[in-house]
């Protein structure tokens, strides 16, 4: 960074990673460099317009010529819209949707990457919360994407395993969409089938053991290798429904991700029935002697089981959601841009229907 003649850093972060000190791990590499930094760590789970403002407003008030995002998916996705805001002006909501509607490039961003899961870190996309429309708005810019992206398993020992399950789910979650994708190809197909076999290998390890560098090694890996997949293939309705859950009911992202997973695949597998029984056998399932239709059904019986196996609540009623709530949210979803590229178009009361049977 030297090299590049950056003078002051803004770190985007979260309260908790500031006060364990994992940030303090960053700031003082900074320091030794002779490089200045401020430090806004006011990102929410699911961050909002209000942080993107925010951290802007530090970035001026700051004149720092940098942004060090340093956590998952929440602190990469508030750091891509301050960095895209800061160059290219407007509001944020300016750049909702698949546009590419930034003329110039964003301000320069590094991600550091604490968690094996969101590949926000290295992708074209940001999801940034609109409260006041509730409603998580999904903006796909190649201009968003960082600078250079640092994962380093050393800095996810300390995730704790509620986080490694979810996160894990969404990285699967990943790869499964863009593997079934109707934008998919071989690139993407290859290291999305990869992904599904290293997470479903993985994800149990660094979950029951959080301090496995080698399984942490290896989800590092497969998060990154899914983020290339759908970066390219794009998402589908599990993303699309469970960015309506976030907005409304400010639920982690994995989680919703993984209970509604299962669901949406039963949906499409019949789509596509011969790429669910490579998912199947990616995953781990004895598929010979099964007629296909068996073989997809076993995949989605693959993600249940996984799902359970590291602690994820199985329904959305758990999660506290609302049957009162799903019409709002079928109707939400298929607003979302990520439906353009599932395998399989749906009606809005077939989408309150897989909210319905995930309940």
């Amino acid at each position: 960074m030297q090299q590049q003649r950056f003078t002051k850093a803004l770190v985007v972060t979260d309260a908790v990673l500031n006060q364990i000190g994992l940030v303090a791990q960053i700031t003082k590499k900074l320091e030794h460099r002779q490089i200045s930094y401020a430090v806004y760590d006011g990102t929410q789970p699911n961050p909002t317009i209000q942080n993107v403002e925010e951290g802007l407003q530090v970035l001026t008030d700051e004149s720092c010529d940098l942004i060090l995002s340093v956590g998952g998916g929440s602190p990469h996705d508030c750091a891509k819209g301050i960095a895209l805001v800061a160059t290219n002006g407007g509001k944020i909501t300016d750049y909702e949707g698949i546009n590419n509607k930034a003329t110039q490039p964003p301000f320069p961003l590094v991600a550091i990457n604490t968690t094996a899961g969101t590949a926000s870190e290295m992708t074209m996309f940001s999801v940034i919360t609109d409260e006041a429309r509730q409603l998580k708005m999904a903006i796909v810019d190649q201009k968003v994407t960082p600078l250079i992206s640092v994962n380093d398993p050393n800095l996810m020992l300390a995730m704790p395993s509620s986080l490694t399950a979810a996160t894990g789910m969404d990285a699967l979650t990943h790869a499964i969409e863009a593997y079934v994708s109707v934008a998919a190809n071989p690139i993407t197909d290859t290291v999305a089938l990869k992904a599904i076999e290293m997470i479903t290998k993985y994800l149990p390890k660094c979950v029951s053991d959080g301090e496995d560098v080698e399984a942490r090694v290896q989800m590092a890996y497969a998060q990154f290798m899914a983020g290339m997949a759908f970066n390219n293939a794009l998402l589908g309705y599990v993303h699309a429904m469970a960015h309506q859950l976030g907005a409304i009911y400010h639920l982690p992202h994995g989680v919703c991700n993984a209970v509604l997973l299962p669901h949406v695949q039963r949906f499409n597998a019949s789509t596509h029935p011969t790429k669910f029984v490579d998912i199947a056998k990616a995953m781990g399932k004895d598929v010979s002697g099964l007629s296909i239709e068996e073989a997809a059904m076993s995949a989605i019986d693959a993600m249940q089981e996984l799902s359970s196996e590291i602690g994820i609540p199985a329904t959305l009623s758990e999660l506290g959601v609302k049957s009162e709530d799903i019409e709002t949210l079928a109707k939400s979803a298929l607003e979302d841009v990520c439906c353009m590229t599932n395998p399989r178009q749906a009606s809005q009361s077939e989408i309150e229907a897989i909210f319905t049977s995930a309940m």
